[in-house]
């Protein structure tokens, strides 16, 4: 039997925290290190046995912004690392930005302990219409104009639920008007021409590639090392209070 992409996760889904005994989507976590790879190994011809060299392309791979204009927020010698892996008609996504990602950037992105960014892990696009690649896509043609972050906030502060028509070309572009987009006829013609569409894919073959399979999920790095965590779930602040602190003391 296949196994199903699961959708969106809210606050009541189980938080899970991968500690020191875990496998982490492929990834075998002892004493917090990367042991060994399913998926990624097997894209690396290395499924039984972790190779350096693979383990720091994962870690390159995660935290490298997907185009220059997508730069994540933050210092980049912060020492703990936050990607996101979202899909922009993921309502917990959205309830996330809305309640508590303002509250994170505050707390720990200004004060340059956290580096905060996101990858695309599209889960909500139907066949005929792939309204979720059509977001994302949009949002790296607001990359083009160094508006990423502010149309990323603009299109889940306009989100209305998993393919409800909500998301449209019409609405795009819109939502690049709403945040004052320099060249609106740039960002036109850069959604007509699907100028992102192999990257957008890309970015979602790789966090599938992983084995994430429900949005939100964040991935916590500390020092770029291959001490990780993972949250899954539109979380409170607790939470994220709790990974931090505890890969900042050495005691996850």
């Amino acid at each position: 039997m296949k196994r199903r992409i699961r959708k969106s996760q809210g606050k009541k889904t189980n938080y899970r925290k991968f500690l020191i005994l875990a496998v982490l989507f492929g990834a075998l976590l002892v004493g917090g290190s990367i042991t060994a790879f399913s998926n990624y190994g097997k894209q690396n011809k290395s499924s039984t046995e972790a190779n350096p060299q693979n383990i720091q392309q994962l870690i390159s791979n995660l935290t490298t912004p997907v185009i220059p204009g997508a730069t994540a927020l933050g210092k980049p010698d912060a020492p703990i690392n936050i990607v996101e892996f979202g899909d922009y008609q993921c309502p917990f996504c959205a309830r996330f930005n809305a309640e508590t990602k303002e509250t994170l950037v505050s707390k720990y992105v200004d004060t340059g302990i956290v580096r905060f960014g996101f990858k695309d892990l599209v889960i909500n696009d139907l066949p005929k219409d792939r309204l979720s690649t059509l977001g994302a896509e949009a949002s790296y043609c607001a990359a083009d104009q160094d508006k990423y972050w502010d149309y990323h906030d603009e299109v889940y502060r306009n989100s209305r639920g998993e393919n409800t028509g909500w998301v449209s070309k019409e609405s795009l572009i819109t939502f690049a008007k709403n945040v004052n987009m320099t060249d609106i006829s740039e960002f036109t013609n850069c959604l007509d021409s699907h100028k992102y569409s192999k990257l957008v894919a890309e970015n979602d073959l790789f966090a599938k590639g992983l084995g994430l399979a429900s949005t939100p999920t964040f991935l916590i790095l500390k020092d770029n090392s291959t001490r990780i965590a993972a949250i899954e779930g539109a979380q409170p602040m607790k939470v994220f209070d709790d990974v931090i602190g505890q890969l900042l003391n050495n005691t996850l």
